[in-house]
């Protein structure tokens, strides 16, 4: 919910809408149905089904690394969410040591191409379309 409060002057600047743990999202292709621990979206979204939002509609996803999902955050998940052209995935990942905040952005062929990689209480700069400086000290 930080993330959430945190962006709220982006979302009605750019018509976009949040989601925190609360959407499926259906990765076009396969059809398979991820949950992201939050995510930016497009306003007029494309759904599948009723409440799906198609993964094209997506601008960018975040997850929050605990102990029992490293795998999954920090090497699967990244690979899907480029797979699928997100644009920007979030990790915030307060189990490493330091605990830390990676953005990687500029999908290409199933990988993103830009990470950035700061310290959790240091400002980091979410890449456009979302052109956001985040002040990472309220995951403190």
């Amino acid at each position: 919910m930080h993330l959430a409060f945190a962006l709220l002057p982006i979302l009605d600047e750019n018509d976009w809408e949040s989601f925190a743990g609360n959407v499926d999202v259906c990765i076009e292709g396969p059809r398979d149905t991820v949950i992201p621990d939050y995510c930016l979206a497009l306003r007029d979204a494309p759904l599948w089904g009723d409440r799906e939002i198609l993964s094209s509609g997506l601008i960018m996803v975040a997850e929050i690394v605990s102990p029992g999902s490293m795998e999954t955050d920090r090497a699967t998940k990244p690979r899907i969410y480029a797979g699928c052209g997100i644009p920007i995935m979030l990790i915030i990942d307060p189990v490493a040591s330091p605990p830390m905040i990676t953005v990687l952005s500029d999908p290409e062929d199933g990988a993103y191409q830009t990470i950035t990689q700061t310290q959790i209480g240091k400002p980091v700069r979410i890449p456009s379309p979302v052109d956001f400086e985040l002040d990472t000290s309220i995951f403190l």
